[in-house]
C-alpha cells in the first residue's frame, strides 16, 4: 500500500515538474518597452484604481510610485474604505495636489458585498479610462512599469491582462510560505491552457494587478458579478474564458513588486482568508489537498529517515529520495523564475506543515463565524443581495 502511494506521489511530482518547466519556457514576463497603438491611434487613458482600507503603512509610497510613472495618459483613483488610521489623508498628502490623483471616500458596505469588491465597484463609476487597472495598496510600481503594462495589453490584445507581481519577502514566515503562491501558479497552472484553450478551469487572475478593457469588464458585469466572492480575481479570470474573451498573464519580473505580509500572523490570516474559497468552499476538498501535499512534500522525509525500520517495504531509499528531489526541484525552479531565494526551497516540508495550520485557521473561522476575519470584518458566504445598491 505504501509503495503504491509513493508511486502515485512520484508521478504527481513528475507532472508538476513538467508543468513548471513548460511554464518557465513559455510564461510571459514583463519587460521595459514603449506602447505603440496600431495605425498611429492615440494611446488609451488608463484608470489606476487602488482600494485602501487601513493601509497607512504603505499607501503614501504606493501613491508616489504610481504618480511617478511616465505613461502619458493615466489617472489614479484611491478609495479610502472607511479606514480609521488616516489612510485617505496620507494618500492625499502623498499626491501633493497632483491633478492625476482623486481620493474617494467609500460608502458603507451594503449587504451581500465583500469589502474589496464594493470598493472596486465604486471606483469604476468615477473612472474615465478605456483601460481599467485594479491594483492593491501594497503593490509598488517601478519606473516604466505602467507603460510596459499597457504595451503588454496592446501587444496581446487582451481583454483581461493580469500580472503576478514579484513578491518581496523578509521575515521567516514570508520566505517560507509566500513563494508557495508562485509554486502553485507556475507548477500547477499550464500557461498554454490559460492562453490557448477555451477551458475555464485554466482561468485565473491576480487581484494585485488586473487590467481590463472597459468593454470586457462591463460585458461580464464587473465586480457586481462577484459581489460576495472572496476569491473574486480567480472567478473573474474564469468568467473571461467562459465568455470566450482573451485572458493573458505575465510575471512581474521586478517591474511590479508586492510585499503582502510582514510576519507570521499576517501570513497566516492572509492565506486563511482565501484558502477555503480556493477549494470551492468545500471542506472535504481542502482536507484532501492537505493529505495530498503531506504525501508528496512531508512524508518522503519521514520515510527516508525511518524506512530502514521497515525493510519489507520496497522502494527505500530510492523512492523517498526521488520524491524529495522532485519536490525541491519544482520549489527551486519556481523560486528562480519569480526572483525568490532559491535556497529557501529547503524549507518546503515546513511550508507544507504551515499551510496545514493555515487551513485549520480557515476552518475555525468557517465553523465559528461563517467565514474569515479580515481587516475587522467577518467575510461570510451570504448570497449577494442588492448588489447594485448603494
Amino acid at each position: 500500500m505504501i509503495s503504491y502511494l509513493a508511486l502515485f506521489g512520484l508521478c504527481a511530482l513528475i507532472v508538476i515538474n513538467l508543468i513548471a518547466l513548460t511554464n518557465v519556457l513559455f510564461f510571459p514576463r514583463m519587460r521595459q518597452c514603449q506602447p505603440v497603438m496600431p495605425d498611429g491611434e492615440p494611446l488609451p487613458l488608463i484608470s489606476v484604481m487602488i482600494p485602501a482600507r487601513n493601509e497607512a503603512a504603505v499607501i503614501a509610497e504606493t501613491v508616489r510610485h504610481v504618480l511617478a510613472q511616465d505613461y502619458p495618459h493615466f489617472e489614479v483613483i484611491v478609495l479610502d474604505d472607511n479606514s480609521d488610521d488616516g489612510t485617505g489623508d496620507l494618500a492625499r498628502a502623498a499626491g501633493s495636489g497632483d491633478a492625476h490623483l482623486t481620493i474617494m471616500t467609500g460608502k458603507p458596505l451594503p449587504d451581500g458585498w465583500m469589502g474589496k469588491n464594493w470598493a472596486c465597484h465604486q471606483m469604476v463609476s468615477a473612472a474615465s479610462g478605456d483601460l481599467l487597472l485594479f491594483t492593491d495598496a501594497d503593490v509598488r510600481w517601478m519606473p516604466g512599469a505602467l507603460k510596459s503594462l499597457v504595451a503588454g495589453i496592446i501587444r496581446t490584445d487582451a481583454d483581461l491582462f493580469t500580472v503576478w507581481p514579484t513578491q518581496q519577502t523578509e521575515s521567516w514566515a514570508e520566505r517560507i510560505v509566500v513563494p508557495l503562491m508562485a509554486m502553485v501558479v507556475v507548477g500547477y497552472l499550464p500557461i498554454i491552457g490559460t492562453h490557448h484553450t477555451p477551458f475555464a478551469i485554466f482561468g485565473a487572475a491576480n487581484g494585485q494587478c488586473m487590467a481590463w478593457q472597459r468593454r470586457a469588464y462591463d460585458r461580464i458585469g464587473g465586480h457586481a458579478a462577484v459581489a460576495n466572492n472572496v476569491l473574486e480575481d480567480v472567478t473573474l479570470g474564469r468568467m473571461v474564458k467562459q465568455q470566450g474573451m482573451r485572458l493573458r498573464m505575465a510575471d512581474g519580473a521586478g517591474l511590479i513588486v508586492c510585499r503582502m505580509y510582514q510576519d507570521w500572523r499576517s501570513v497566516r490570516n492572509g492565506y486563511a482568508k482565501n484558502i477555503l474559497a480556493g477549494y470551492f468552499n468545500s471542506v472535504p476538498l481542502l482536507l484532501l489537498s492537505a493529505v495530498f501535499h503531506w504525501l508528496i512534500l512531508v512524508l518522503p522525509y519521514v520515510w527516508l529517515a525511518f524506512g530502514w525500520l521497515t525493510p519489507q517495504i520496497e522502494g527505500w531509499p530510492g523512492l523517498p529520495l526521488a520524491m524529495i528531489g522532485l519536490g525541491l526541484s519544482v520549489r527551486a525552479l519556481t523560486a528562480a523564475f519569480t526572483r525568490q531565494r532559491v535556497h529557501d526551497a529547503l524549507t518546503l516540508p515546513i511550508a507544507a506543515m504551515l499551510m496545514t495550520i493555515i487551513s485549520v485557521q480557515s476552518l475555525w473561522w468557517h465553523y465559528r463565524y461563517g467565514g474569515p476575519n479580515w481587516k475587522g470584518r467577518f467575510i461570510t458566504q451570504r448570497s449577494a443581495r442588492s448588489a447594485e445598491r448603494g
